[in-house]
């Protein structure tokens, strides 16, 4: 009988059946797993941080960050993941340079060379506006104060950065060496002293927040309205304004609240421009801590009391018992909450005056810039950015002036009523013939959103 043997050819064709059937099978064995591609790699360095953002093909289930010392580094482990292309940013900031490899395991390593000791902090984000899944690396200071910051190199312009910036409608503002200076003497020490109100331009550097229509982006828009608002409130007799950020840098949520108590600023103004799926949502709004914000941030102060330095309303609470530290904290929140509903309640009527509420009574949300035990703070959402009109006038100099001017006069009319003892506000509020105090038309600001 006859023996058949496979022809070269056959033999060919069997091999690439096989080879082909060996990657379809690898391939849907990395879908199942969850692979994820990172797409492009972002840094952005502010005066005190600075952060990487790795964006994602799709959701990350999980990934692992190490310290490593001698030299130091970071380094990032994405399991079954790969990096599209070969081009990596240049460092900057805490980042000397950035290196990646596949590892055998299927997993990508993301390797950052550090220029000074720093203190890694990661997390993902979802789906928002015309960005997809992101992991995200913060670098912090390792140590106290900016010593640690001695060694780091200034920002440098990337291409990613460019790129952003030739998108927006105004060129972005040059960077700043520096946070803003603290204030030495302690204000609540001197005599017919200013009050001083912390003006916060929301988002900035790597996170533009919202997005319009247009192509505007809210950390230009806030900045240019937070500017106004400064150049009024310093104009404003026994009033002086700093700013938490004065150009196009990204500054942690956090450092926000810490930057407006290193100058001790006796009120915290964040300023915002809302987005909403749908076009014609329109209208300003002004937030408050919620209750459940407060509550959450006052367990995370009890907890992290023993290794905090900062004060709460003028106690420390380190060598506090557990009780009385409590107290103090609930007290100190308490008074802050209600000032900041005060506040909100002015700004909002003032809003109002110019047309710009849709639905009046102040909000309530637990936004991290609003969570300062001792400071009253309010979030100013200016309009909707995402409805086309709103967009133009947030974009016209003259509305960013009549938004400013309505912000001053409600923080002036908070002010006037409940003036700090020892402040010039509080000497002029004294005098015969005092301005006027508008009162409020809601009450307790009690309204939507609670």
């Amino acid at each position: 009988m006859a023996i058949l043997r496979p022809t070269r050819p056959t033999l060919l064709l069997a091999g690439c059946l096989c080879a082909v059937v060996a990657i379809l099978v690898g391939a849907m064995a990395w879908a199942a797993a969850g692979a994820v591609t990172v797409k492009e790699v972002r840094v952005w360095a502010g005066p005190d941080s600075t952060r990487l953002v790795f964006d994602l093909s799709g959701p990350l289930a999980d990934h692992q960050l190490l310290e490593l010392k001698n030299p130091d580094r970071v380094v990032l482990d994405i399991p079954a993941a790969a990096l599209a292309g070969d081009k990596l940013p240049n460092g900057q900031g805490f980042v000397k340079q950035l290196r990646a490899g596949k590892r055998p395991d299927g997993s990508l390593r993301m390797v950052v060379d550090l220029s000074a000791p720093a203190r890694p902090r990661s997390f993902t984000v979802g789906p928002q506006q015309s960005y997809g899944h992101r992991l995200v690396l913060d670098l912090e200071p390792a140590g106290s104060g900016t010593a640690a910051l001695a060694n780091v190199q200034p920002p440098a312009r990337t291409q990613t950065q460019t790129q952003t910036q030739t998108a927006t409608p105004a060129p972005a503002p040059r960077a700043s060496p520096a946070a803003p200076p603290t204030v030495v003497k302690a204000a609540n020490d001197a005599k017919n002293r200013d009050v001083i109100v912390a003006i916060d331009a929301g988002h900035g550097g790597v996170d533009p927040g919202s997005i319009g229509k247009r192509g505007t982006y809210e950390k230009h828009v806030t900045l240019a309205i937070a500017k106004r608002l400064k150049e009024r409130m310093d104009r404003e007799p026994g009033m002086r304004a700093v700013l938490t950020r004065d150009n196009d840098i990204f500054v942690p949520l956090r450092e926000r609240i810490q930057r407006a108590r290193r100058q001790q600023a006796d009120i915290f103004v964040s300023i915002h421009a809302d987005a909403f799926k749908d076009r014609s949502v329109a209208g300003s709004s002004v937030y408050v801590l919620s209750a459940r914000g407060a509550s959450d941030e006052s367990t995370r102060w009890l907890a992290d009391r023993e290794n905090a330095s900062d004060l709460i309303g003028g106690v420390k609470l380190d060598d506090k018992d557990s009780v009385l530290a409590s107290v103090l904290l609930d007290l100190s929140q308490n008074a802050s909450m209600g000032a900041s509903v005060d506040a909100a309640d002015k700004v909002m009527n003032s809003l109002y005056r110019i047309g710009n509420i849709t639905k009046r009574g102040v909000k309530h949300a637990g936004f991290i810039v609003l969570k300062s035990p001792d400071i009253p703070s309010i979030l100013v959402e200016t309009a909707f950015i995402s409805n086309p009109t709103e967009e133009a006038r947030l974009l016209d100099p003259k509305h960013q002036q009549r938004l400013a001017e309505a912000i001053h006069e409600g923080v002036r009319g908070y002010f006037y009523a409940n003036p700090p003892p020892g402040t010039l506000i509080a000497k002029l509020r004294s005098r015969p013939g005092a301005p006027t105090v508008v009162a409020s038309s809601t009450g307790s600001g009690s309204g939507a959103g609670q």
